[in-house]
């Protein structure tokens, strides 16, 4: 933990000290202690912790998934649990974090690899490919939140284009696709990568091979209902070339605490606010099911579990509130985990495709693991699927709402889950500041600004800058 900090720290100084040896035309004050160019490493490491942070975040200011999925309800304010997105400016706020704070560190890092010293070529591509797959996460998460975005003109301002053109959301899948298999191909499993410098998985080029095919079976899965033969072939083939097969290769981020701390921790502990509560939805779907991981993560009410209204505000004192099982400041934050590859896996088997298992086996397994990763015992699993086994005929709604509980802290996995499955179902505030429950994000403000004729033209294309206009997968 102690390395993580310092390397985030570093980093932090030295883009400081970098700006302002630039300013300083005489280099008087040039600090020579630290490096005028960034490690590669120094800015992985800075993408990643702030990716994790933004993505994984309960904040109001920030991506607001947590709400679009319904699983928080607000206790003091009401605007974001009303779908306000224009007050502060949620949009615009994920919009540059995605783009500046990780796309461009990892951009960034792909240049200055080239001018650093590598113990073997091997190592130098593994390196490489560490990069390329960070940065097609990134554009995965924006172009299922916002549709479509620059992606071919993107991260070109150091060639003077500030006003990239919008690709088309189906053909940054397709590249997306084109690129995970590339990058694949280059991996060596057996040779070094980042080591330490790889704050999820320490340089583990495997675990790395194993996100990229589980991006490629999330592509796959949203591209059912729009393209059925390139979503079965993407999806068999993920899981071919090896998909997340253990909760040790969950994409996740373990923070470090103090500075650099968990998030939800920042949220609910360190602000010292009482703002949010777990919905009726939440609560009223596992109270219905006799749900065991209730006494794991809610806090009781008189001896109930008692979830807030969505889109109204809540008594605190009176309502359940997340336990502590979620509330230590190095507390994990999860992004694509194996419990989701699991249901993932459940849904494609259920379309039909060949993924190593039957529906049921999946759906069994991806209950069953979600149990045990969140200390519910072996004896209680097995009752609660007994209770609730696997329904064929209605399919969506069996896997829809089990992966809606099992992601309750993973609410991007959770939102890609609800959108191409419908389940389930959402109902729109009563004073709800727009027609519908979100479907995507709005473009950022700033666009209309600074690239006013292509973020316009993108609006256009998509049928609408609206938070409910579905994307093009989204049937």
């Amino acid at each position: 933990m102690k390395k993580i900090l310092n390397k985030l720290i570093i980093g932090a100084l030295a883009a400081i000290s970098l700006t302002s040896c630039q300013r300083d035309l005489l280099s008087l004050n040039e600090n020579v202690k630290a490096p005028s160019v960034l490690p590669s490493e120094t800015l992985l490491a800075m993408g990643q912790e702030r990716f994790f942070y933004s993505t994984f975040t309960g904040s109001v200011n920030f991506n607001n998934y947590r709400f679009f999925v319904q699983q928080w309800a607000e206790t003091t304010y009401t605007d974001e649990t009303n779908y306000d997105l224009v007050t502060r400016n949620q949009p615009r706020n994920h919009w540059n974090r995605m783009y500046v704070n990780s796309l461009n560190n990892y951009e960034q890092a792909k240049k200055n690899l080239v001018n650093e010293a590598a113990a073997s070529e091997t190592e130098r591509s593994n390196k490489l490919a560490t990069l390329e797959v960070s940065q097609i996460v990134v554009w995965e998460n924006l172009v299922d939140t916002y549709g479509n975005v620059p992606y071919t003109d993107a991260l070109q301002a150091q060639d003077g284009n500030y006003a990239p053109k919008y690709d088309d959301a189906k053909a940054i899948y397709a590249d997306l696709l084109k690129r995970i298999d590339a990058v694949v191909a280059k991996i060596d499993e057996g040779g070094s990568g980042y080591g330490s410098g790889d704050l999820v998985y320490g340089g583990d080029m495997t675990k790395w091979k194993h996100l990229a095919n589980s991006v490629k079976l999330r592509l796959a899965l949203n591209l059912s209902d729009v393209d059925a033969a390139t979503s079965k072939s993407a999806a068999e083939a993920a899981v071919a070339s090896g998909v997340i097969s253990s909760d040790d290769e969950s994409y996740t981020l373990d923070f470090a605490g103090g500075t650099y701390s968990n998030p939800i921790y920042d949220d609910l502990v360190a602000s010292q606010r009482n703002d949010f509560v777990p919905t009726e939805l939440v609560i009223n779907m596992m109270n219905a099911k006799n749900d065991p991981r209730r006494e794991v993560w809610f806090t009781k009410v008189d001896g109930k579990f008692v979830g807030g209204v969505f889109g109204a505000l809540n008594p605190f004192n009176s309502k359940s509130h997340m336990s502590d099982f979620w509330l230590a400041p190095t507390a994990p934050a999860h992004y694509l985990s194996y419990v989701e590859v699991l249901f993932m896996k459940a849904e494609a088997a259920a379309r039909g495709y060949s993924v190593g298992g039957t529906a049921t086996e999946l759906y069994n397994k991806a209950v069953t693991t979600s149990m045990t990763l969140n200390m519910v015992s072996a004896a209680d699993a097995t009752a609660y699927l007994a209770a609730h086994p696997y329904n064929a005929a209605n399919w969506k709604k069996s896997i829809g709402e089990e992966a809606y509980i099992a992601l309750f802290n993973q609410p991007f996995s959770a939102w890609l889950f609800s959108r191409r499955l419908d389940q389930p179902v959402f109902v729109n505030p009563t004073n709800s500041k727009i027609d519908g429950v979100p479907v995507r994000m709005p473009y950022s403000d700033q666009e209309y600004v600074l690239n006013k004729a292509n973020v316009t033209a993108a609006a256009t294309a998509i049928g609408g800058d609206k938070a409910t206009t579905k994307l093009f997968w989204d049937k």
